[in-house]
């Protein structure tokens, strides 16, 4: 997915936190999202599936009353001295309809979801959200498994400028949130439990369960985030991560394809030099079109083939060795939809480079010993591995944040930021190297939101 995993996090409703327990304070009231799953060219039903909001932006309190086991970016010492009686302590509480507009800044309309990037509460102000598809049992996750398959929405990102991420992706979660693994879990998928990605986050509050509590750190830079002693790693697919400047694809393959909690070197920490060291691969290989150095593909104006003042159409290929739902990954493929115009992808646009126009291990290889990277795709095992995960089922996630660490350079500006940008990959984008600063970003961008719709899922070729 990202370089670097910090979203600007904000818990409302009287500095809301998250909880595993059920608090009886507030209703659970998803957003009704209906997808179509498609069998073949122009045959494809409608499912109503629903919305759920992430549990770490929910109101955690104690399970008998309304006093806060979470304040800022600070547990509750006297509710949560160890993670056992935090997690006894505290409750998670639902979010009613009128929440998801006034408080957090989510909607939806038909089959449209629109996630708004600051929202001023009644209690205090939300900044960025995350969000899982549920089935529709409402009780569940939908899980996709996307190997032979081809995944296609509509995206709105006008409004997202430098510093902003609207992303759409999977990740390996389990069906219920981990509800039946974890008897301490009392919310799972239907309170939006149970989070996890290729970049073995630590600011996941509750974890298996239980209250991430063990040497916390709060941030320095989030006054609404920190870090527990625990991550929670999983495999990663990235299918969008974009504002109206740049956009990339990602693929994280993991050593392991379930969610899974780490502590120490298997986390992959950077904080303790051990990136490389972790379960995860958490550079991915990344197909985007700016660093992959063709600048004039996607950005706001009719001179970009893809104008991203306009709405368009996104389509993903997941295409296997032996074209069957059982063959290994090999294959990701890309190509746009505007205004009833189809726009293959771009090419990688460099002397002595194939001018690949889709994910594959070869065009992952050659871009990073291009760049110079170090290959840990391959190292996790490449698109083989990422496909085992895939094989198994992945959740959906729609999410709008900003980077408290550093700042989204990673997708739209240079990266690093003190590197030579005619140095093949370190320009990823327009923006300038100061741009994206949250403090910044958050005013002059309060308003932006993100807009999916139009979701639908099925074999090659039956979706656009």
């Amino acid at each position: 997915m990202r370089s670097i995993v910090l979203a600007s996090w904000c818990f409302c409703l009287f500095a809301a936190v998250s909880s595993q327990n059920v608090g009886t304070q507030a209703a659970e009231e998803p957003l009704n999202m209906p997808i179509s799953v498609c069998s073949g060219p122009g045959n494809c039903q409608t499912e109503a599936d629903g919305v759920v909001l992430d549990a770490n932006w929910r109101w955690t309190h104690t399970t008998t009353g309304y006093t806060n086991c979470y304040t800022g970016n600070l547990w509750d010492n006297s509710l949560c001295p160890d993670p056992d009686t935090c997690t006894t302590n505290c409750a998670i509480d639902g979010v009613p309809l009128s929440d998801w507009t006034g408080t957090y800044g989510g909607s939806t309309s038909g089959n449209a979801l629109s996630l708004k990037f600051v929202t001023q509460g009644p209690y205090s102000k939300n900044i960025g959200s995350r969000t899982y598809l549920l089935d529709s049992s409402k009780q569940r996750y939908r899980m996709f498994q996307l190997l032979n398959r081809e995944f296609t929405y509509d995206v709105d990102v006008s409004s997202l400028d430098c510093g902003l991420n609207g992303a759409l992706y999977f990740v390996s979660m389990d069906a219920d949130g981990g509800a039946a693994k974890y008897p301490t879990n009392k919310g799972g998928a239907k309170y939006g439990t149970g989070y996890c990605d290729a970049q073995c986050p630590h600011d996941i509050k509750w974890i298996n369960g239980k209250a991430n509590s063990k040497d916390w750190v709060p941030s320095p830079e989030d006054a609404n985030s920190g870090k527990g002693h625990y991550g929670n790693c999983c495999a990663e697919l990235d299918i969008w991560e974009a504002n109206k400047q740049s956009q990339a694809f990602t693929t994280h393959p993991c050593t392991t394809n379930d969610q899974t909690q780490c502590e120490g070197t298997v986390c992959g920490d950077n904080d303790s030099g051990d990136r490389y060291n972790g379960m995860c691969d958490k550079d991915g290989c990344d197909f985007a079109s700016y660093r992959l150095n063709d600048r004039t593909f996607y950005g706001p104006g009719s001179s970009f083939q893809v104008d991203t003042t306009r709405p368009f159409t996104v389509v993903s290929q997941f295409l296997t060795t032996d074209g069957t739902d059982n063959g290994d990954f090999k294959e990701f493929r890309r190509f746009y939809v505007q205004e009833g115009r189809r726009i293959e992808n771009s090419k990688v646009n460099f002397p002595g480079v194939a001018p690949y126009d889709s994910l594959t291990d070869e065009m992952c290889s050659a871009t990073k010993a291009l760049f110079g990277d170090i290959d840990d795709h391959k190292n996790k095992g490449g698109l083989k591995k990422m496909g085992e995960a895939m094989k198994k089922g992945m959740v959906l996630v729609m999410s709008i944040w900003d980077d408290h660490d550093v700042n989204m350079l990673w997708l739209d500006s240079n990266y690093p930021p003190n590197g030579d940008p005619n140095q093949p990959g370190i320009a990823r984008g327009p923006c300038p190297t100061t741009s994206g600063e949250p403090s910044e970003v958050e005013v002059t961008q309060a308003n932006a939101v993100i807009k999916f719709s139009n979701i639908k899922f099925g074999p090659i070729g039956s979706t656009a």
